[in-house]
C-alpha cells in the first residue's frame, strides 16, 4: 500500500479586491453617439500610435521612456486621458509578452512530445504517461514534417522573445483576418468597417480615490448621470462647464449596484470603460 498524500494546512483565501460590473447607456440622443464616436476615435489613433510606440521599444523600456509618451499625448488629450492610455498600451504589451512566453513553452513541449515519438520504433506500446511510436510509416513522415514546422516556429518565437517583439493588433487579430473572408464571416465590407472602428475605440479611464466621485475623467454620479472630461481637440463639444459632456441617457448597474454607490459616494476610485 502506497504513502498516503499529505494533507497541507488549512488558510484562507482572501476576499476579492475588485469586482466588474456593467449597465447599458440607454436613452442615448444622436447628438450623445456622435460625441461618443469622435471621442472614441480621436483616444483611438492616439492609443494605436503609443501601442506602435510602445512596440517598436521592445524590452528597452523604462520609467523616463513611460512618461516621454504620456508628454506626448498629453498635449492631444490631457493628461489624465495620456496616463489611461500609455497604462493600457503597457498592459496590452505585457500582456503580450505573457502570451509569447506561453507560446513558446507550448511549443517546445510540443516539439519534445512528436520527437519522442519519432525516435521511437513504429507501433511501439505507450503508457498512462506518455502516448507510443506512431501506427504506421506514412504518420511518421507527416510527423516528422510536423517536427520541422515546429521548430521553425520555435526558432521564430524564440528569436522574437530574445529581441522583446510582440504582435498585437488593435482591433483583434481574428477580426483583421475576417477582413480577406467576409462572405465566410457573413459581413458586407461596410459592417466589417463598422466594427472595426468600434473595437479600435479607446473610451475608458482609471479612477484615483479623493476625487469626486472616484473618477475625474469618466464621471458617474450616484443618480446615474454620465459626464465625459473631453480631449483638448473636441472641446468645442461640451455641453456643461470645464469642458465636459454629459450625456442624456442613464445607467443604473442594477446588479451590485448597491456597493458601486456607496463607493462613488465615498469619492473611491471606480474605473469605467464605454463599448
Amino acid at each position: 500500500m502506497g504513502r498516503l498524500r499529505e494533507v497541507g494546512a488549512p488558510y484562507v483565501v482572501p476576499a476579492p479586491t475588485a469586482v466588474t460590473i456593467r449597465d447599458r447607456l440607454k436613452g442615448l440622443s444622436s447628438q450623445d453617439e456622435q460625441a461618443l464616436r469622435q471621442v472614441g476615435d480621436h483616444l483611438g489613433a492616439l492609443a494605436s500610435r503609443d501601442l506602435k510606440a510602445r512596440c517598436t521599444a521592445g524590452s528597452a523600456f523604462d520609467n523616463d521612456a513611460w512618461a516621454e509618451r504620456k508628454r506626448g499625448l498629453t498635449a492631444e488629450s490631457s493628461s489624465r486621458w495620456a496616463g489611461a492610455i500609455t497604462k493600457a498600451t503597457n498592459d496590452q504589451w505585457a500582456l503580450a509578452r505573457r502570451g509569447q512566453l506561453a507560446h513558446v513553452r507550448a511549443l517546445e513541449a510540443e516539439v519534445r512530445t512528436v520527437a519522442r515519438r519519432l525516435a521511437l520504433p513504429l507501433r511501439a506500446a505507450g503508457d498512462k504517461r506518455a502516448a507510443g511510436g506512431y501506427r504506421s510509416r506514412r504518420e511518421w513522415f507527416a510527423k516528422s514534417r510536423r517536427l520541422r514546422v515546429l521548430e521553425d516556429r520555435l526558432r521564430s518565437a524564440r528569436a522574437d522573445g530574445r529581441a522583446g517583439v510582440v504582435h498585437v493588433v488593435r482591433g483583434g487579430r481574428r477580426l483583421l483576418h475576417s477582413r480577406q473572408h467576409l462572405a465566410a464571416a457573413g459581413l458586407t465590407e461596410q459592417r466589417w468597417r463598422e466594427r472595426w472602428e468600434a473595437r479600435r475605440r479607446f473610451l475608458q479611464a482609471d479612477g484615483e480615490t479623493g476625487k469626486r466621485f472616484g473618477n475625474e475623467t469618466v464621471r458617474v454620479t450616484p443618480d446615474g448621470e454620465v459626464s465625459i472630461r473631453l480631449p483638448a481637440p473636441l472641446a468645442h463639444l461640451a455641453n456643461a462647464p470645464h469642458g465636459r459632456y454629459v450625456l442624456a441617457g442613464r445607467v443604473t448597474f442594477p446588479h451590485r449596484g448597491g456597493q458601486w454607490r456607496e463607493r462613488v459616494s465615498a469619492n473611491r476610485a471606480v474605473a469605467y470603460r464605454v463599448h
